[in-house]
């Protein structure tokens, strides 16, 4: 139980540091907040609920994951060094797939939404 306890208060402390110090993460956030009060205008069904607010929220993580590799890698060497490069491209593209996912998510709902 001990160690769920910490779990959590760590996670509130990278949660936290990314609210406060991570552009990328307050948008995001935000974004969340704005997805959650339209979300049921779009749709009412319980699954493309969670399929649009989840996707968000798999967005988020994985921008929080990618902080963590940058902040990790500029801890490392704020000299230019190609492996470093390479895996702040990655946390990169990560960020970019879980967008691209999320946006898939939310125009396939609005088009059934206002087509079907």
């Amino acid at each position: 139980m001990q160690r769920i306890i910490k779990a959590f208060f760590s996670s509130m402390a990278g949660l936290k540091f990314g609210l406060i110090r991570e552009k990328a993460v307050q948008q995001e956030a935000v974004l969340f907040v704005i997805a959650a009060v339209v979300a049921p205008f779009i749709t009412t069904d319980p699954w493309k609920l969670l399929a649009m607010l989840g996707s968000i929220a798999l967005m988020l993580a994985i921008e929080l994951l990618n902080t963590g590799i940058e902040k990790l890698a500029d801890k490392v060497t704020l000299k230019h060094d190609p492996l470093i490069g390479v895996a702040k491209d990655c946390g990169s593209a990560a960020v970019f797939v879980a967008i691209v996912i999320t946006a898939a998510v939310w125009l396939l709902a609005i088009a059934e939404r206002f087509m079907g």
